[in-house]
């Protein structure tokens, strides 16, 4: 589900939910096991001031429904079978987690990099959803990276 909770940028909703499902169905997870939030700019930033300790706002923030929850447990089994394309699809999969999106970064961002504001926000959605996962590129040597750029091409984001 993608819900959009601003009105400072004009975000088509349909396609990213499109978007989102397929990513879902890539990893063999439910529709309902994520929702994005496309939010207002003030919200991102108190949410990244309160949660990552962090001022100002970001792109993307990725809130897990917990860390010992449906994301770690697939990370952990992928890895220990030395697969990380797909979650198993006899997994039992709780809710994931939340992502939220500030589409005015996302925008700003999107121009620096000379990308279509659509574009940049199906790889931000990417992104938070390998976050739930149980991705950290603040700690893992590029691993995280080195595997969303292979998504990105298979999703043809690249």
């Amino acid at each position: 589900m993608v819900l959009n909770r601003q009105r400072r940028v004009r975000v088509p909703v349909a396609p990213l939910e499109r978007f989102l499902e397929s990513v879902l169905r890539h990893f063999h997870l439910p529709a309902d096991s994520v929702t994005v939030c496309i939010a207002a700019d003030g919200d991102v930033a108190r949410w990244n001031r309160t949660y990552r300790a962090k001022h100002g706002s970001t792109d993307v923030l990725s809130f897990p429904a917990s860390s010992n929850g449906a994301g770690a447990k697939i990370l952990r089994r992928l890895k220990k079978r030395g697969t990380r394309a797909r979650a198993a699809k006899s997994e039992s999969v709780d809710y994931m987690g939340d992502i939220a999106i500030s589409p005015v970064v996302a925008r700003r961002n999107a121009e620096r990099l000379g990308r279509s504001l659509s574009l940049e926000l199906r790889i931000l959605i990417l992104h938070g959803v390998l976050h739930l996962l149980g991705y950290d590129h603040e700690t893992d040597s590029g691993e995280m990276e080195r595997y969303e750029l292979q998504l990105r091409s298979r999703f043809k984001l690249a």
